[in-house]
């Protein structure tokens, strides 16, 4: 493997269990405190919402990460960041062979939906929209928060007959027509 590239790519990075948020952090901050913004592009934790029941037979949507003890690092490859980035305190290493990393292949990008975007969001503050996947599909609600930065929307749905805000990402979202009809069921005699 070349010692530098000059396409950025998707690593995958193995840390201790419980460190994915902290690792995040460190390395936000070793970008910031030496200018590596040109070398370090984005960091991930991918997570997905579920809808856990507590003991008392009340349910909440919670945020868990679908691969613990794994952050991916999108980056231009370089020895001096394979060394920085490895020893950042909680992390144990790339995942590759002896520790070297191999960048990750597009359908791996696009399974673990790290670089989904959508082109041209027209959504709007009060747009209806149903969630067409993840844990809360099949649910339609309105949008009160947009975040074009991230591709991210909070949506709120009526969810065990309460009004609840969710946060759901634009590519798992689609607009409402508001034109669109529905049509009632042939009665049945």
């Amino acid at each position: 493997m070349a010692n530098t590239d000059t396409e950025p790519k998707w690593y995958i990075l193995h840390t201790y269990s419980g460190y994915e948020s902290m690792v995040k952090d460190s390395l936000a901050r070793l970008v910031e405190n030496n200018n590596l913004g040109d070398s370090i592009f984005d960091v991930k934790i991918p997570t997905e919402q579920t809808i856990e029941e507590k003991a008392n037979g009340k349910r909440k949507v919670v945020e868990r990460k679908l691969l613990p003890c794994y952050v991916f690092i999108k980056m231009i490859y370089s020895n001096q960041l394979w060394y920085l980035v490895t020893n950042t305190r909680g992390v144990t290493g790339f995942v590759g062979p002896q520790g070297r990393p191999i960048p990750m292949k597009e359908d791996e990008i696009r399974k673990m939906r790290l670089e989904e975007y959508v082109e041209d969001a027209d959504f709007k503050l009060g747009d209806k929209v149903s969630i067409d996947n993840g844990p809360l599909e099949g649910f339609i609600g309105n949008i009160c928060e947009l975040n074009d930065e991230t591709q991210r929307a909070k949506v709120r749905i009526v969810m065990f007959g309460r009004e609840q805000d969710v946060e759901v990402e634009y590519v798992q979202i689609q607009k409402i027509s508001e034109y669109a009809v529905e049509v009632p069921a042939e009665n049945k005699d």
